[in-house]
Parts: structure tokens; C-alpha cells; sequence
């Protein structure tokens, strides 16, 4: 359940953080969904949250 929790606030706090995040092309990796609802365009970066995840954990591990 702690997972979820977390992948949840990545996930919101990487939605927020996607036009900065582009640039390090973060937000556009093959498991990022990205659509277009109208004239809105919906960013849902699955993979980016899980490659953050990965590394906040491994940083974590490290000290």
C-alpha cells in the first residue's frame, strides 16, 4: 500500500512538473501517455514516475 501511495505523489508532482521536465526528456519515454482531449493536451508519465522511483530508491539504499 505504501508503494501506491508513492507512485501516486510521483505521480502528481511529475504532472505538474512536465514542462520543465521535458527537457531532460523525462515525460516522452515509451510508457509515457500523452493524448490530446479537445484542445487540452493530457500528460500521464507512467514510466517517468517508475524511472524516478528507481532512482530515488537506489539514492535511498545508498545512504
Amino acid at each position: 500500500m505504501r508503494w501506491i501511495l508513492t507512485i501516486l505523489i510521483s505521480l502528481m508532482v511529475l504532472m505538474t512538473c512536465i514542462p520543465w521536465l521535458s527537457r531532460f526528456g523525462l515525460g516522452r519515454l515509451p510508457g509515457d501517455i500523452n493524448f490530446r482531449l479537445g484542445k487540452r493536451k493530457i500528460s500521464i508519465p507512467l514510466a517517468s514516475t517508475v524511472l524516478i522511483v528507481l532512482g530515488a530508491y537506489l539514492i535511498g539504499r545508498l545512504f
